[in-house]
C-alpha cells in the first residue's frame, strides 16, 4: 500500500528522462510499509527496553512528576529557563489554575561563565534571581520555583538533576555529574534568599506538556518540534521500574523520552539514506542524535540541501547555473523550506525564485523543472519528517488507556511548516484508529510549564505531609 501523499505529490517535469533519473534516486526517501512497520516495531521495542531498564538508545527518564495541573493552582511561582546564552527569569501569578499575570525578564550570560567555572555560572544565575525578585518587590515572599534546565541530566527525584553532559556554547566540566538543583539552591543562599526554594527540575519539552494540560486537561503528551525534537508523555507508574524516592501510590508520571538520540545504537540504520549519511558525517555531533536528524528544524533545510546537490553532481539540476552559487553547507536553513512549502499549497513559485535570486541565480539559471524538482524535494523530506513523528506518537497514544487524548505541540518547525500539523493528524488517525485526539500549541513551555511544575510540587508535597 502506498500513502495518499506518494499518489498525489509526484514530481511532474518536462524532460521525462530526467524524471525518471531522479526519481530512481529519490526513492529512498520514500517510507514504504515495510519501512514504517520496522520504525514502529523498532520504536515500541526501545521504549520496553528502557522503561525496564535495559539497553536502549532512548534514554529515557522518569520526571518524578506525577500529577498535572488540575485548576486548584494558586500564588506566584518563579520559573527559570535555562537553555542558551540568554536565560529568562519568570514570575507566574496563578488563580485556579489560570495565568493572571506573568512577568518575565532575559538575562544574557558572558562567554567566560559558559565556559568557565560552572559554580560561577549558578552564582551569576541566582544574582540575576535575586535582582528578578528584588524588582518585583518579592524579597521575603515564599516563592517555589521550577527550572527548567535543557541539558542532558539524570533525573533522581522531582527536585534532584545531574548534570551528564553540556551541549550548545556550554562547557563547565566543574559541575559535570553534580545536582544542578543544590548548585542553584546553594548560590541561591548565598545571596540570602532562602525564600526561593526550588521545587522542580524538568526541560522544555515536559514543560510544554504541563503548559498543554493547562489549555486542555486531556493533554498527556507532550512534543517539541523546532530545532531540536523531544517528546515526553504520561505513563501508567506501574511500568516504570527507575523510581529512586520513595513511591507513594502514584498512578500515573510523566515519562521523558529523549528521542533525539533513538537509532544511536544502530537500530535505525535500515532507514539511512546516502543524504543522510552525509548529513550525519558533516555535522558537529556526528553519530548522535539520530532521529533528531531525520525530523528536527536544525537539519532539515541542510538534507534538502544534499538532496539537491546530489541532483546536481550528476547534472540532473540547475544544470544552466555557475557552480559557484550553489549554496555552502548548512546554508540552506529549515525555514526556506516552510516558505517553499506555501508555495506548494498556493500553485506558485514566486517565494521560491526569491530564494534562488537571494542566493545569486538569476532567472536564466534555471527552468521550471528545476523549480518543481525543489518543490517535490522540500516536500519528501519534510513528509518523511512528519511521518516518523507521527509513527512515534501513535505508539505513544496506543499505549495509554484513555481513548481521548490531546497533544501538546511546540517548536518553529511545527508552528511554521504549512503542511505538518496537517500531515501529522492524518497520519497519526491512521495508526491510532480507536483513539479521539487533537493537537494543540502549547507555546512557551519551558517557562509558564516549569512555573506550573512548581506549583504541582507544593500541592505534592502537601498531599505527603
Amino acid at each position: 500500500m502506498i500513502d495518499k501523499f506518494y499518489k498525489t505529490n509526484v514530481l511532474c517535469i518536462a524532460d521525462k528522462q530526467r524524471q525518471h533519473q531522479i526519481m530512481n534516486i529519490l526513492q529512498q526517501l520514500i517510507l514504504t510499509k515495510e519501512k514504517t512497520e520496522k520504525v514502529d516495531e523498532t520504536f515500541t521495542n526501545e521504549v520496553n527496553l528502557a522503561l525496564t531498564e535495559q539497553p536502549s538508545s532512548l534514554q529515557m527518564e522518569n520526571t518524578y512528576i506525577p500529577e498535572l495541573p488540575n485548576g486548584t493552582e494558586d500564588g506566584q511561582f518563579l520559573a527559570l529557563d535555562l537553555g542558551g546564552t540568554n536565560f529568562r527569569a519568570i514570575l507566574l501569578h496563578l488563580e485556579h489554575g489560570n495565568v493572571i499575570r506573568e512577568e518575565v525578564k532575559r538575562y544574557h550570560i558572558p562567554d567566560e561563565l559558559r565556559t568557565g567555572s560552572g559554580l560561577k555560572l549558578f552564582d551569576f544565575l541566582a544574582e540575576c534571581l535575586v535582582d528578578f525578585v528584588s524588582e518585583q518587590d518579592l524579597e521575603d515572599v515564599p516563592l517555589p520555583l521550577g527550572f527548567t534546565f535543557s541539558f542532558p541530566m539524570s533525573h533522581h527525584s522531582l527536585d534532584s538533576g545531574y548534570l551528564v553532559t553540556w551541549t550548545k556554547t556550554f562547557n563547565c566540566p566543574d559541575v559535570v555529574n553534580m545536582d544542578v538543583v543544590k548548585l542553584l539552591q546553594q548560590s541561591l543562599e548565598k545571596y540570602g534568599h532562602n525564600h526561593i526554594e526550588v521545587m522542580a527540575i524538568l526541560n522544555d519539552t515536559t514543560g510544554t506538556l504541563v503548559e498543554g494540560a493547562r489549555i486542555d486537561n486531556r493533554t498527556r503528551i507532550g512534543i517539541v518540534l523546532g530545532t531540536g525534537s523531544n517528546a515526553c508523555y504520561v505513563e501508567r507508574a506501574d511500568r516504570v521500574q527507575h523510581w529512586e524516592t520513595e513511591r507513594h501510590n502514584e498512578h500515573h508520571v510523566i515519562i521523558n523520552i529523549e528521542w533525539g538520540a533513538f537509532g544511536d545504537n544502530g537500530s535505525l540504520d535500515f532507514l539511512k539514506t546516502e543524504f543522510d549519511r552525509s548529513l550525519d558525517l558533516r555535522s558537529l555531533l556526528a553519530t548522535s542524535f539520530t532521529f533528531e536528524k531525520y525530523i528536527s528544524g536544525n537539519y532539515l533545510g541542510e538534507l534538502v540541501r544534499t538532496v539537491l546537490e546530489t541532483l546536481w553532481d550528476k547534472k540532473l539540476f540547475l544544470t544552466k547555473a555557475p557552480p559557484e552559487l550553489f549554496p555552502l553547507e548548512w546554508n540552506f536553513t529549515s525555514d526556506l523550506i516552510s516558505l517553499i512549502e506555501q508555495d506548494t499549497i498556493d500553485g506558485q513559485q514566486h517565494r521560491i525564485k526569491k530564494i534562488l535570486s537571494d542566493f545569486g541565480y538569476e532567472q536564466r539559471h534555471y527552468d521550471d523543472d528545476d523549480l518543481a524538482t525543489i518543490q517535490f524535494v522540500s516536500a519528501l523530506t519534510s513528509y518523511r519528517a512528519a511521518k516518523l513523528v507521527s509513527i512515534t506518537t501513535a505508539i505513544m497514544l496506543n499505549r495509554m488507556d484513555e481513548e481521548d487524548i490531546t497533544i501538546a505541540i511546540d517548536g518553529s518547525l511545527y508552528k511554521h511548516h504549512p503542511r505538518m500539523k496537517t500531515w501529522l493528524e492524518d497520519i497519526i488517525a491512521e495508526r491510532a484508529p480507536n483513539k479521539l485526539f487533537r493537537l494543540i500549541l502549547a507555546e512557551d513551555g519551558s517557562g509558564k510549564g516549569a512555573g506550573l511544575a512548581a506549583a504541582i510540587a507544593v500541592r505534592v508535597s502537601k498531599c505527603r505531609e
